[in-house]
Formats: C-alpha cells, structure tokens, sequence
C-alpha cells in the first residue's frame, strides 16, 4: 500500500484536496494530510482526518507529535508527497529552501518524490517570479501537474491558474508511483488513430505527410496503461506496437475510415493521424514514366473526412471526440474554426512549421481547444503530452459518467 502525504495550502482549491483524498483512498493509498495555517481557513482538519481516516497535522510545534521530531518521520514514512493546492507562496518557499513552517519542514527534509498542483490568479502564475521558482523546482526533479486553464473564483477572471482535477493529480501519482491500481480508464473502450495515410499515384508513388506516428502512438500508451481497451488503427509508421493495444494497420483514409468504422462504438475516439485530404482519381496501375511533355496532370478528388464523420454520428457517436490539428500559421484561430467545422468536443492544436522540430520529433508543445476556452500546454515530451492527454480524458469520462 502507498503512503501518500498529502500537504493542503490555502486557497480556493482547496475544496478539490477532499475529493483527492477519495481517490487516492479509492486506490488502496494510505493518505495522512498536512494543513497549513491558510489551508485550514478553507477546510477543516476535520473535514480532512474524516476522509483519510488518519489523525490530521498542522503544528510545527506540537507537542504531541514533536517529542519524536514529528515532521522528520512524517517526511521519511511517505512514499510520495503531494501538495494540492500548491500557492505561490509555497512554491516561493520550496524554491528558496525557507522551512518556517510543518509543510515546508517536511518538503525540506524529505528524500521522497514530490508532486506539487499549482492554483492561484493568472496574473500570479505569469509573474516572472512565478515563472522563475517553477524553473527552479523543476531543475530540483519537482514533479509539476497543471494548473488548468478556465475561470478564476474571482468575477470575470479567466486564464492559466485553476489547480488540476483530482482525477489529473491521481493519474500522475499513479505514473510516479509506478502502480495503476485501479486504473482511472478501466472499462472504458477507446479508438486511436496515428500516422500519415498513404493515397497511391501509381505502384511507386504516393501522397502522403510528414507525421511520424509518435504523438498517436504516445496517447494509445498511454490509453492502454490508464486501463482503457484501446484499438489503435493505424497508417504507415516505423515504431512499434504499444503494448497492450488492438492493432488495426491500414495504408489510405479509405481503409483508415473503414478500420474507424469498424471499432465503434467507443467511449472516446481521438484522431491524431495525419490524414490525406485527397487521393488520385485513378490510380495507374502501372509505374508512369518521365517524358518530354513532363508530368501528366493528376485529378484528384477528396477523401472522407473521418473526424467530422464520426463527430456527427447520431447512434454511435463517442461520448468524446477529439481531433488534431496541425497547422504552420494561425494556430489557434485555425484550430477553433476547425472545432466548430468538425462538430468535434476538443481539438489539440500545434504549430508543425519546419522550425518548430514537431515533425518526427519526440517533443510536442500543444493548445487544448475546447469550448470553454484555449489552454497551452508548455513544451514537452510526447509521451507527457500524452499522460497529460489521458488524465484530461479520464476526468472529462467520469464526469459524463457520474
């Protein structure tokens, strides 16, 4: 069983900390909670020690549980320490190594990981000291989930700042811990496109795109390891199968859009291939050969689009649709027009221009277009866009769920 010790700082998010206590309980974790002073005008220890079922700390200076240098135990029996929400005013401390009080004492003296969930104002979370004590942590081996992007407790605010859902921070624990238990996609079905298509010209050429596959085959992964059933359909890519997937290999959109077809109905579709917008016409059935006149003009006519297809299936539509949208311009203005041309739910945009090394590259830095709003995710590895992907997917599951 995984000892988690949990730290509450004070915020309006601090209210999620309780629900965190339920999932981590939920998946055989032993949680102990540690208040800080702002914490506790938020929530109660109470509130907090009735959850966790574990006595509740918050005094650096307790008697009761300092005669024994309570806050070095407390560091040193926990697997993992997470702190939900993390205020920029913790992060400050942690950054800078101030230990003023039993949160930070324990954060300072623990060899154990650590995953912190930031929440506070967006003016807040760009400030440049902000921005400068995240590096910081980082460069420390800080585990870092979220914050979220939507609106603030304050009226009319909007913007990056809103803690991760407990079903976010729970999938990272998960991942860090290294134990799925119960594993937040269990039971689900899931469908994943990846890859480019190839549209043959004759039997040597063909159109096609640079995608690699990576992105896709990242969030099947990571699909499968967050317990989904996952079909992964497939166009032409060097990499290989993840594990635990249905594989479904296909070569042009025509079999891609049969292959999608076939799997429904799912409980989430995501569809990060690359897929060919047109085909030839008529393909050649033999290889066509340079003349003097120069190469021959090629019809070509366009392909089913599968996103939109399947966004506006009336039985079989997923409950969530998601799309990519690889643009070199205009990112976001071009992938908020495709949102409401493809009748999809989310559309994770990127900007793939030569520069940007996104292409056949293992790095991603991608933007969440949903209804609600735009959040940018800062650059990383794909398989972390994927893990991030996932969590955002198994809250959004079970909340159509609940």
């Amino acid at each position: 069983m995984a000892r988690i010790l949990l730290g509450v700082c004070g915020g309006i998010a601090a209210y999620k900390s309780l629900d965190l206590i339920r999932r981590l309980k939920e998946r055989g974790a032993a949680v102990r909670c540690v208040l800080t002073a702002a914490a506790q005008e938020f929530i109660t220890p109470l509130a907090a020690a009735a959850l966790s079922g574990e006595r509740v700390f918050h005094d650096l200076f307790d008697a009761e549980s300092e005669f024994d240098v309570g806050h070095i135990r407390l560091a040193r029996e926990s697997d993992l320490i997470v702190v939900a929400p993390a205020t920029a005013d913790l992060m400050a401390k942690m950054a800078g190594g101030h230990a003023d009080d039993l949160a930070t004492a324990i954060l300072l003296a623990t060899a154990a990981q650590v995953l912190i969930a930031p929440a506070m104002n967006p003016a807040m979370w760009t400030n440049p000291a902000t921005r400068r004590n995240v590096g910081q942590l980082a460069e420390d081996g800080i585990a870092i989930v979220g914050p979220n992007a939507g609106e603030m407790a304050e009226r009319g605010e909007a913007g990056t700042g809103r803690m991760a859902e407990p079903l976010e921070v729970v999938a990272v624990v998960e991942r860090m811990l290294g134990d799925a238990g119960e594993r937040p996609l269990a039971g689900k079905r899931m469908l994943v496109t990846s890859g480019p298509t190839h549209e043959p010209i004759d039997p040597v050429r063909y159109i096609a795109n640079r995608s690699s596959g990576k992105q896709g085959h990242a969030i099947a992964a990571a699909a499968a390891a967050a317990g989904a059933d996952v079909i992964l359909v497939s166009g032409p890519v060097n990499l290989p199968d993840p594990s635990g997937v249905t594989m479904r290999r296909v070569e042009t959109a025509r079999q891609m859009f049969e292959a999608v077809e076939q799997a429904m109905p799912v409980d989430c579709a995501v569809f990060a291939a690359a897929v060919a917008d047109w085909r030839v016409a008529s393909t050649r059935t033999q290889k066509i050969k340079k003349t003097k006149e120069g190469m021959p003009p090629l019809a070509v006519v366009e392909n089913p689009d599968i996103l939109a297809t399947v966004a506006h299936q009336r039985n079989k539509r997923p409950r969530l649709v998601i799309g990519f949208a690889a643009e070199t311009e205009n990112v976001i203005a071009n992938a908020k027009a495709k949102l409401a041309r493809k009748g999809c739910d989310w559309i994770v945009a990127n900007d793939v221009s030569p520069a940007s090394g996104v292409m056949g590259g293992d790095s991603n830095s991608v933007h969440l277009v949903t209804a609600g709003g735009v959040e940018s995710w800062p650059p990383q590895s794909k398989d972390d866009v994927a893990r991030a992907l996932i969590a955002r997917i198994a809250t959004a599951l079970q909340g159509a769920s609940s």
